[in-house]
């Protein structure tokens, strides 16, 4: 299995798209994270017995910006979040992984790859960076982030040296979409193609 990871606003989730255009089975972590903490699910619950009725929305769903306001801030409130959001994101990977075809090639988009010390479970680490003034303009202009807020949940995550020690494959996206794709066609023949036909999916 193939782990990808990158900072927020690096451009992980265009290359997992074109990954799975390519042919990749793609399990995208962060739906998952939001699936195993959606309204009538236990992890919601518990996400709400820690962090109060201020985290949830009119509609019973978590308000995740209420959530991300307080765990971006407080690196012991992040760490209470991902106890609970981590391990139920894992089991349910491993349930797609297991039900995936035997000789598909499975990709785990996964954001706190790095963060979570799990890049051994992986055949190879896939990377995504960019530049930081890149990822914070992104940001703001892509998620309506506010500037204070984009730098705050980058400097939250891991540093880009850390990121490069696990990897095995650097995707840089500091281009065009045009040369995104391109970088991700070149790293699907030459470095997970090669390794898909050695049986390392």
């Amino acid at each position: 299995m193939i782990g990808l990871t990158g900072g927020i606003g690096a451009g992980k989730t265009a290359v997992a798209r074109r990954l799975a255009e390519l042919g990749a089975v793609v399990i995208d972590s962060d739906a998952l994270a939001r699936e195993v903490v959606a309204a009538g699910t236990p992890g919601r619950d518990e996400v709400v017995a820690v962090f109060g009725d201020a985290v949830l929305g009119p509609d019973g769903e978590l308000d995740r910006a209420a959530l991300g306001r307080i765990v971006f801030a407080d690196p012991d409130a992040r760490r209470r979040l991902e106890a609970i959001v981590h391990p139920r994101v894992r089991a349910r990977a491993a349930e797609i992984a297991a039900s995936a075809p035997p000789d598909a090639v499975v990709v785990n988009d996964v954001p706190l790859l790095v963060e979570a010390n799990l890049a051994a479970h992986y055949d190879m680490v896939v990377v995504v960076l960019a530049d930081e003034r890149t990822r914070v303009l992104r940001l703001v202009r892509e998620r309506g982030l506010a500037e204070a807020d984009a730098r705050a949940r980058i400097a939250a995550q891991a540093t880009d040296e850390q990121r490069r020690a696990v990897a095995d494959v650097v995707i840089v996206n500091d281009g065009t979409v045009e040369e995104l794709r391109a970088r991700v066609d070149e790293v699907w023949r030459a470095a997970i193609m090669s390794r898909a036909t050695r049986g390392d999916r």
